[in-house]
């Protein structure tokens, strides 16, 4: 089951992201990313939140449409964007996409990062996407879908990640370990249209740029 999630950060083209819409059983709103589904002219299926940052005509909006409305005080200790996500895995997702999960708030944006762990542990795949790139977690042999010429950074987030072993990247890398810090694995080049990345332990994060400039 795949959900789909509007946080309230940035998104750059409205028309490049609507692709992640497609196929999906669940949309939810994180807060202010309800006033992103409604430019993109998306009717979600749950709006999350302490509501701090919504603007009063989308949160007239959600009750005029009759959208299931999950509010919280904005005293806790999760942000409307894991309870966001929390619903999606209590609902039986095991895929999600987060849009708007980076902005100008830095620590929000790697709490953003790292949700992509804390829910992988619990069996929700979440990924984050933009118009021009997309990040997920590495554990396991891999092929990432691309096109000549795409970028595929490759960063460790636990102290050490070994046997990294890539295919169909410009800059192959054999058996190799990779140590948190390091740049060792940043901008690599797609050859083709599949990379194949392979691990014996420890977790990546995977960043896919698809724009034009590296």
């Amino acid at each position: 089951m795949k959900a789909v999630i509007f946080a309230g950060g940035d998104i750059g083209n409205y028309k490049k992201v609507r692709k992640y819409l497609s196929d999906s059983d669940l949309i939810i709103c994180a807060d202010s990313g309800a006033e992103h589904a409604f430019n993109m002219g998306v009717i979600p299926d749950l709006l999350v939140g302490d509501m701090d940052s919504i603007s009063p005509a989308s949160l007239e909006k959600v009750k005029q449409l009759g959208i299931e409305n999950h509010g919280f005080p904005s005293e806790k200790d999760y942000t409307d964007t894991e309870l966001a996500l929390d619903i999606a895995l209590k609902q039986g997702a095991n895929e999600a996409i987060l849009l708007g999960g980076l902005g100008d708030r830095p620590d929000h944006s790697l709490a953003n990062i790292f949700l992509m762990v804390s829910f992988k542990k619990l069996g929700l795949e979440l990924k984050l996407a933009d118009e021009n790139w997309e990040m997920f977690l590495i554990d396991r042999p891999v092929e990432v879908g691309g096109e000549k010429g795409n970028i595929l950074s490759l960063i460790p987030i636990t102290p050490e990640v070994t046997g990294v072993t890539t295919k169909g990247l410009y800059y192959p890398l054999k058996d190799e370990t990779l140590f948190m810090g390091p740049a060792r694995g940043i901008s690599n080049i797609f050859l083709g249209n599949i990379a194949k990345v392979t691990i014996k332990q420890g977790l990546l994060l995977a960043v896919k740029w698809t724009g034009d400039e590296i």
